[in-house]
């Protein structure tokens, strides 16, 4: 086993601070890792204050990873040493059900191992994240990060970039297509310059009018303050999709009035449940639906795709000794828009 030094949770009370984790040895299908960023995602604080529930301590969050192949397995021929790779939210999944067949190992019938807060396929090893020096990942989950993009700006790619890519992409938007984005953080900056490049017009709606700049600085064509009511009414059956980033609770109905005749707004945020009225969607024969990250081939088409379009996330980079207060920061809104952790200086 290999020591490996990291930050970890102890329990749900307790701040993020050293610790030492053992990595496996690779294997002959495995590939070892030396991290030089990871990424910094809103769920990084659900997981370790155990909100959603089911919490593995000591935990070490982290899956958005940015690294290089330090050695690779007897058997492994995807990859080299010193390729620049990239890990995203799992690390494994059965490879054996209709999900993983499709490239959709998200939603691994028998259960994906998530890259943090999960188990290995032997259901018992935990998994640790990104905030550690490296990792070991079977090759068949890695990610090739093209040149041209930015190593601090590519790691949330992984994460809130596929996270906002792979529903644009599963539901068909289109250049010209009236598209909107509900909320700007993490998720929602990627949003607005995924659904551009793909030729959309962006409208961002926000409760907070003091971001009309900086989604118009993002290359949105648009910004409503939906704070005003009146603007439900002004823009209702207007778009044909809206990406709905926002993990606060809100009113999905007033936002499906926004929707044209057989359009779709999709969930990628994570809030309170609340309550959905039958009539926006049966009156245009309007959609909701919900999406989860991506495949590892979607995933790596959309590395592709940023790398084509010059598409990167907006990042503030930082030692792993800010990351408490970098949290605290996370709640307060207070970043643009997605803090990255320099692993090189851990």
């Amino acid at each position: 086993m290999l020591k490996t030094p990291a930050y970890a949770a102890q329990s749900a009370q307790s701040p993020l601070a050293p610790f030492t984790i053992e990595r496996r040895e690779p294997g002959p299908q495995d590939v070892l890792i030396d991290i030089l960023y990871c990424g910094v995602c809103h769920s990084d604080i659900h997981q370790v204050r155990d909100e959603w529930g089911g919490a593995v301590f000591p935990m070490v969050p982290g899956h958005e990873i940015i690294g290089s192949v330090a050695q690779v397995g007897s058997a492994v021929t995807k990859w080299r040493l010193g390729d620049t790779v990239g890990i995203g939210c799992f690390v494994d999944s059965c490879r054996e059900c209709e999900a993983c067949h499709a490239g959709e190992e998200q939603f691994c019938e028998k259960g994906t191992s998530f890259t943090y807060n999960s188990r290995e396929q032997d259901g018992k090893t935990p998994t640790y994240g990104g905030y550690s020096t490296r990792i070991t990942v079977d090759e068949s989950y890695v990610l090739r990060i093209p040149s041209g993009i930015p190593l601090d700006r590519a790691a949330p790619l992984l994460c809130a970039g596929i996270t906002t890519y792979s529903p644009l992409r599963h539901y068909g938007v289109r250049a010209g297509d009236q598209v909107a984005v509900v909320g700007l953080g993490g998720l929602g900056h990627m949003g607005v310059k995924l659904a551009k490049a793909m030729g959309a017009q962006v409208t961002v709606l926000s409760h907070s009018p003091n971001k009309r700049d900086d989604a118009l600085n993002l290359g949105a064509d648009a910004f409503v303050a939906t704070r005003d009511a009146a603007a439900f009414t002004e823009y209702a059956g207007r778009f044909h999709f809206i990406l709905d980033t926002v993990s606060a609770l809100h009113d999905y109905n007033a936002y499906l009035n926004l929707l044209r005749r057989d359009g779709t707004m999709v969930l990628v945020g994570m809030p309170e449940p609340t309550l959905l009225a039958a009539a926006p969607l049966i009156m245009r024969r309007r959609r909701l639906a919900g999406s989860l990250i991506g495949g590892i081939r979607e995933t790596q088409e959309m590395l592709d795709f940023c790398a084509e379009h010059d598409v990167a996330a907006d990042v503030e980079v930082i030692p792993i000794e800010q990351i408490n207060a970098a949290y605290e920061r996370m709640l307060r809104s207070d970043v643009k828009y997605r803090f990255v952790i320099d692993i090189q200086r851990l």
